[in-house]
């Protein structure tokens, strides 16, 4: 449930328990939890919804986020320090794939969609840049097109961090978002808005680089267990073209994935149905600011934030009613790792310290946002 005594999560996973059970109980039943089966399944089923034309199931979107900066370098001769320019306002995950490649992470300001600024992106390209790291903050698309155009112009990869982005679709073409990058990456982590227990998805525009990635997924194996089972020939025999990683997805996850992707759409409407209310709720208010989505788009809205002085006792105060509230997120250059990489991003800086994120999930109604927002309006004497 996603209440108890009266408190409101800030994330609660919702899952059709009878309906999951039973197609989980298929992998047991045929013996099969493992790489393959439902695994292959989903990624079809993913490719359908989202018109993408590669879907690949990994067991987290940090490992598909590394899946595709290391393919992305080992493919176009990228060098140990050359860059990518990304954001600040992420959770780490988007950067440590950088780093995890020894390139290095250029970051350019945000804008009042808390997605990355074109103009400050354009100023910070340099001859080592190699990639732009677009983050979709909270399903929000941006200003994504400019950001497309700039990659264009300067013959950069896009990849795009849509791990908030599970039915974000542009409002005129009713296309799903993703189709404009070299890689696109979504997660479907126990609180997104695809919900499982912990995975992800990387999609690959390019057919050559999407097989390279269900190799080195599977530790740098040729074929995976399942297409050996099925084959007739000899199934024990594979060779190894790479030094992989243990990334795959398995098929108990992919299972509850399934029932989850039948409802994100119906789901997703219910969250812009929440942003709604509150959005009334503080319509106009002198101190409480909103983050706007882009009205181009049709949002996931897996992020409801505002911005407001005093945060952190704002936060301290609420949970003293029951009332949990977030932070997406802190700015990554004040983290240790991240300092030495720090450059002048005001915006993000500025707006890092007053990000609040709110409840927004499929538990709550309208009496829940009701409290929150006279909650939060008291707090300020309004």
């Amino acid at each position: 449930m996603g209440k108890k005594n009266n408190n409101i999560r800030l994330f609660a996973p919702h899952f059709l328990i009878k309906e999951v059970l039973s197609e989980i109980e298929k992998c047991l039943k045929i013996g099969w939890t493992g790489i393959g089966f439902k695994t292959l399944e989903f990624e079809e089923k993913f490719k359908e919804y989202t018109g993408l034309p590669h879907a690949h199931f990994t067991n987290s979107a940090t490992a598909a986020l590394h899946l595709a900066v290391n393919i992305l370098k080992r493919n176009y001769g990228w060098k140990d320090e050359d860059e990518i320019i990304t954001t600040p306002i992420t959770f780490i995950s988007t950067n440590h794939a950088i780093l995890y490649e020894k390139l290095k992470p250029i970051f350019a300001d945000v804008d009042e969609f808390l997605c990355l600024d074109p103009k400050s992106v354009e100023s910070r390209i340099s001859k080592k840049t190699k990639a732009v790291m677009f983050v979709g903050m909270g399903g929000n698309v941006g200003r994504l097109k400019e950001i497309i155009k700039i990659c264009k112009k300067h013959k950069l990869k896009l990849i795009l961090d849509a791990a908030h982005m599970t039915g974000t679709r542009w409002k005129k073409t009713k296309k799903h978002i993703g189709s404009e990058a070299a890689a696109t990456i979504f997660s479907f982590q126990a609180v997104k808005n695809l919900p499982t227990a912990d995975s992800g998805m990387v999609c690959f525009k390019s057919h050559k680089l999407d097989k390279e990635a269900r190799k080195l997924s599977w530790v740098g194996i040729d074929k995976d267990t399942y297409s050996r089972f099925s084959s007739k020939g000899y199934g024990w025999y594979y060779n190894v073209d790479y030094l992989g990683y243990k990334y795959h997805g398995n098929s108990v996850i992919a299972a509850i994935a399934l029932v989850s992707l039948k409802y994100v759409d119906k789901d997703n409407e219910y969250r812009r149905k929440i942003a709604h209310w509150y959005d009334k709720a503080f319509e106009n208010h002198e101190i409480i600011k909103l983050v706007p989505h882009n009205p181009e788009c049709i949002s996931s809205r897996h992020l409801y934030q505002i911005l407001v002085p005093s945060r952190d006792k704002l936060i301290v105060e609420m949970g003293k009613l029951g009332i949990s509230l977030g932070v997406h997120y802190r700015d990554n250059t004040e983290y240790n790792l991240y300092a030495k990489y720090r450059t002048k991003c005001p915006n993000a800086s500025a707006k890092s310290k007053l990000l609040v994120t709110l409840p927004d999930h499929l538990e709550m109604n309208r009496d829940d946002i009701t409290r929150i927002t006279n909650s939060i309006k008291s707090f300020f004497g309004k």
